[in-house]
C-alpha cells in the first residue's frame, strides 16, 4: 500500500494502477483527475481531499475584508504544479466578484522569490495569497521572511505558515486528516478496495491569525474576522 501525500498523489498514480494509494490529503484530486467522482472513485485510490481549489474564494474574500476597496492582490504560485491551474481558475472567478485586481507572481526556483516580492512591492500590492502546494511548503521560511521584509500581508493555506511568523491563514486540519486516512488504511488491509471508499472531504476549516505579525506589519485586521479566527498566535 503507498500513502500519498499532496503532489506526490500525482507521482504514485503514474507508478501503478494496482497497488492501493491511500491520499493523506490532495487539493482537487477529481478536478486534477486522480478519481473519477469522490463517492466512487474507482481504481486503485481514495483518501482525503484538501478543497484548495473549493477554498480559494473564501481565502480571498478573507483577505479582501483587511484592505481598502479594490485592492491589487498578487498571486505568488508555482505554474508547473498540477493543482495551480484550477485554484487560478477559482481565484480569478472569485476576484471578479470581490472586484479585486489580480497579480500573478509566478515562481519555479528559490531564487524566482525575492525577485517576485520586490515586482510585488514595484507594483504596489496590496497583499498575497500563497498557492500552498509543494514549492510553497518547502520554501515556507523563505516566503514568510520574505513578506516580513517586504512588510506584506499575506495569506497561506495551511496554519503551520501563521505558527512560524505568518500572518493568516485558512485551511482544514491537515493533521487530523493524515490520522483519518491511517483508519483507510486498516479498512483496506483487512479487505476492501480502495475504489469503493469514497473520497472524503473535511467538513471544518479553521482560520489563523498571527498578532504578533499582524503589529510588526502595521496591519489593521478587522473585528469580524478577528473574532471568527480558531487559533491566534500572540
Amino acid at each position: 500500500m503507498i500513502i500519498a501525500i499532496g503532489p506526490a498523489v500525482w507521482a504514485a498514480k503514474r507508478a501503478t494502477t494496482s497497488i492501493p494509494i491511500v491520499i493523506a490529503f490532495s487539493g482537487d484530486p477529481v478536478g486534477n483527475g486522480i478519481v473519477a467522482n469522490l463517492a466512487r472513485p474507482g481504481g486503485n485510490i481514495t483518501g482525503f481531499s484538501y478543497m484548495s481549489t473549493d477554498l480559494a474564494a473564501k481565502r480571498l474574500e478573507l483577505l479582501t475584508q483587511m484592505l481598502a476597496p479594490n485592492p491589487r492582490v498578487g498571486i505568488l504560485y508555482n505554474p508547473d504544479e498540477p493543482a495551480t491551474e484550477l485554484e487560478m481558475q477559482q481565484t480569478k472567478a472569485a476576484a471578479l466578484a470581490l472586484r479585486a485586481r489580480l497579480h500573478p507572481l509566478a515562481t519555479r526556483q528559490p531564487s524566482d522569490l525575492p525577485l517576485a516580492f520586490a515586482e510585488a512591492v514595484r507594483e504596489r500590492v496590496d497583499a498575497l495569497i500563497i498557492f500552498t502546494h509543494g514549492f510553497a511548503v518547502l520554501n515556507g521560511h523563505s516566503i514568510i521572511d520574505l513578506a516580513a521584509r517586504s512588510r506584506m500581508p499575506t495569506m497561506y493555506g495551511w496554519r503551520d505558515f501563521v505558527d512560524d511568523g505568518g500572518l493568516i491563514s485558512y485551511d482544514p486540519n491537515i493533521e487530523l486528516m493524515v490520522k483519518r486516512a491511517a483508519s483507510y488504511v486498516d479498512r483496506i488491509a483487512k479487505g476492501e478496495k480502495p475504489g469503493d471508499l469514497p473520497v472524503q472531504q473535511p467538513a471544518k476549516f479553521d482560520l489563523a491569525i498571527n498578532l504578533k505579525t499582524m503589529r510588526s506589519l502595521g496591519t489593521t485586521i478587522p473585528e469580524s474576522v478577528l473574532i471568527r479566527a480558531d487559533h491566534v498566535v500572540e
